[in-house]
Formats: structure tokens, sequence, C-alpha cells
């Protein structure tokens, strides 16, 4: 079983549309993960627009790759680097804890994404 930034279940982060690596609605990660896309973001546009600067443009549609782009308000497993970098530009989404993999924590702090943490556990 899978565990959060918390220590819990990691929970699912977005079906519509289906974000992972995997494409499972969960932030898994594995050795075939170079990125570790498992900060769950609520991406706004300062961030969809931010990643297109740095040449990673989730905002297009893809239909070739099944990816319909992503819009403000929508759920998105983003690889926690990219993620830091956004948090240090002043550019970083919420994020669902809950649903953030336990090994963004291997390039995010956690008191950082609790910072932007959308959903406040106790």
């Amino acid at each position: 079983m899978a565990k959060n930034v918390l220590g819990g279940e990691l929970q699912v982060c977005g079906c519509n549309p289906m974000t992972g690596f995997t494409r499972t609605g969960f932030c898994e990660t594995g050795r075939q993960d170079r990125g570790s896309h498992t900060v769950c973001a609520v991406v706004d546009e300062a961030f969809l627009s931010f990643t297109r600067q740095k040449g990673n443009d989730l905002s297009t549609p893809r239909p070739e790759w099944g990816f319909p782009g992503l819009k403000p308000g929508d759920r998105w497993c983003v690889c926690a680097g990219r993620w830091e970098e956004a948090r240090q530009a002043g550019r970083a989404p919420g994020v669902v804890l809950a649903a953030c993999h336990e090994r963004a924590l291997d390039r995010v702090a956690l008191s950082d994404l609790k910072a932007h943490a959308v959903d406040r556990p106790q």
C-alpha cells in the first residue's frame, strides 16, 4: 500500500482528467518515473504559465498522446522537482496532501507542501 506525505494511505489525486505517471488517478511512482510525479497539484494559471515557460506545456491538448490539456482547477500529478522550482519562483499551485506520494519528500519539504495545502489535515 502506497503512503502519502502524512503517513496515511495514498488517496486518488484526479480522474478527470486521468492523472498519474501510470494514469491510474494516483500519484504513484516507480523506477521508470524519472521525474517523480508525486505531488498532487491543483493547477492554476500561474503554474501552467510557469511550466510552459520551462518547456512543459500542460495547457495544450495533445490528442495523439490522449492528453486533453489542463485548465485551472484540474488536479494533476506533477514532478516534485518542478513543483519545488515553481515554489521557489513564487508560482507553486496548491496541493492535496493526502494524494501526494511520500516519495515527494525526497525533493520537497513537508512544511512547504503544508503551506500550499488545499486539504487541511487535523
